[in-house]
């Protein structure tokens, strides 16, 4: 935020500090035109308010094609385009858990045409210190899904349940997909492997959809994919869910147990928002949560929560969002402290 220190402004002889008034022997001849001046002034600030958007809006992901965050972002597309009036398009920036759309972010004007799509992979990067935004830098717009993760093997997998997943870990280390080392989802198996006393042994990968890739061919033994990646597999018969990492059983796998219920205390969720960078207009900011929410409240994005299980009360305003980011950021600062990622 800009602030003047240590000095102040000169007005030129004769003018008063309040628009528009000058004294007695000025007035006639400077009234009107400082009256064109202050009405000039006024209405360029409206009209500055405006013209947002006055051009496409990128959402920048992190995400492969294919993964929860891409396929949420372009999702939203339809909606968020009919209501902003421009065009918005998803602009993938993948690698380094995050680190890549971030610093690619980072570079672009601070106007509101540049939204950045934030999981908690961003804020574990955060936390660890690496890549150019702090928290503070995040301001939020909008909350578009709660995505819980799923243990998932493959159906002909010789591992039947989460048990025999803690025993293949006694025998050799797990060979489990993640999207990047320090990313939530290798955490959530981390702390998994730690509460349960056994091993794995972290394969990262570009993306979700990646993973998915990988653990249909054989190349990785699990993965924590989210419900989103792995539902249309689970459905085909071609993965197995082994747990959903909550506290309570949810919809879309109602016959499938959480950790939590088998003794397990862990739960993890990817929790998929919008934000801007701070230097952001508040005019701006307000376009943008007004455009996104009614993108995510558009028949089209409906009918993908709906269909990936997904419930429609994740959709959310910068105020909840805003909240939840914090607690995010405080969880995933403690988790890796206590993994011994990263030192208070």
């Amino acid at each position: 935020m800009f602030q003047a220190t240590g000095s102040t402004a000169r007005l030129a002889p004769g003018v008063d500090r309040e628009c528009g008034r000058t004294p007695a022997r000025q007035r006639l001849v400077g009234a009107f035109g400082l009256l064109l001046a202050c009405a000039a002034a006024g209405v360029g600030a409206v009209h500055a308010q405006e013209e947002f958007p006055s051009g496409p809006i990128d959402i920048v992901t992190h995400a492969s094609p294919g993964g929860g965050t891409d396929t949420t972002a372009r999702t939203i597309l339809t909606g968020a385009r009919e209501a902003l009036g421009t065009d918005v398009a998803v602009i993938p920036r993948t690698g380094g858990g995050g680190i890549v759309a971030m610093s690619y972010a980072a570079g672009r004007p601070r106007d509101g045409h540049t939204v950045l799509a934030i999981t908690p992979t961003h804020l574990f990067a955060i936390a660890r210190g690496q890549g150019p935004l702090t928290i503070e830098d995040l301001v939020p717009v909008a909350r578009a899904t709660d995505d819980p993760l799923v243990v998932t093997v493959r159906s002909d997998s010789a591992v039947g349940d989460i048990e025999d997943l803690v025993a293949l870990g006694l025998e050799r280390p797990i060979k489990w997909g993640s999207t990047q080392v320090g990313s939530i989802d290798h955490v959530a198996g981390a702390v998994f492997a730690q509460i349960a006393g056994t091993e794995l042994s972290v394969v990262p990968f570009a993306g979700g959809g990646e993973i998915v890739t990988n653990l249909m061919g054989g190349s990785i033994d699990a993965a924590g994919l989210n419900l989103t990646e792995a539902l249309q597999q689970i459905e085909r018969g071609e993965f197995r869910a082994l747990a959903v990492m909550a506290e309570e059983r949810i919809e879309a796998l109602p016959d499938t147990p959480t950790t939590v219920e088998l003794g397990y205390d862990v739960t993890f969720s990817t929790v998929r928002g919008y934000v801007v960078l701070r230097g952001t207009a508040e005019h701006e900011i307000e376009i943008l949560e007004s455009g996104l929410l009614a993108g995510m409240n558009h028949p089209s994005y409906l009918a993908y929560l709906d269909g990936a299980g997904l419930s429609r009360s994740a959709i959310a305003g910068r105020e909840v969002w805003g909240a939840q980011l914090e607690q995010l950021y405080g969880d995933a600062r403690q988790a890796m402290i206590d993994l011994g990622i990263i030192r208070p």
